[in-house]
């Protein structure tokens, strides 16, 4: 793909992450799987290489002690686009703070919205089906017997290889471990 575009993830790898990806499976069996994830940096080209983009962000995120947040409720970005989401509800401050650490430089880009934490469930060719699968989603998540607490403690650099399809390029840490865990 020319000129990629380059995202910044927390993949959500606990009982919460596994019910939206069945969710999401469910509402549209046909969308390639994506894996659970809030986004920290949206989509964008990066102004530089991607090593150099890679290097910032470990240094930035290096200063950043990992922290929890809480989901909230289910909603819906329509009629602006038919996607389905959980609002993060608890400590989404702490996730603006990073995007807008990272979001300077060669990550820099004007993005089409304004930042908002979330966890995407799904997003569906219509607004029709969008309303649809917000009442399903909805239903869904207050039966959700789990936990709505997700620990942010690493990132990953990710590059669009083509529609909904997104490489891994590297883990970022946050926070800096002095000590090994081996040696603790």
């Amino acid at each position: 793909m020319q000129n990629p575009r380059y995202a910044l993830v927390a993949y959500v790898r606990n009982p919460v992450g596994e019910f939206v990806e069945n969710l999401r499976r469910e509402l549209h069996p046909a969308l390639p799987h994506l894996a659970a994830h809030v986004t920290i940096l949206p989509p964008r080209h990066l102004q530089a290489s991607e090593s150099s983009a890679l290097e910032i962000l470990e240094v930035h995120c290096s200063k950043v002690e990992p922290f929890e947040i809480t989901l909230g409720d289910v909603e819906t970005f329509t009629p602006i686009t038919p996607t389905i989401f959980i609002r993060v509800e608890r400590a989404a401050y702490r996730m603006r703070e990073l995007h807008d650490r990272l979001n300077t430089k060669m990550l820099s880009s004007h993005e089409e919205w304004p930042y908002m934490p979330h966890l995407t469930i799904v997003k569906m060719a219509a607004e029709e089906q969008a309303q649809r699968a917000l009442a399903v989603a909805r239903d869904r998540w207050a039966d959700y017997p789990g936990t709505r607490r997700i620990r942010v403690e690493e990132l990953t650099f990710v590059r669009e290889a083509q529609e909904n399809c997104w490489v891994d390029l590297a883990p970022v840490p946050l926070g800096r471990t002095l000590v090994s865990p081996n040696t603790r």
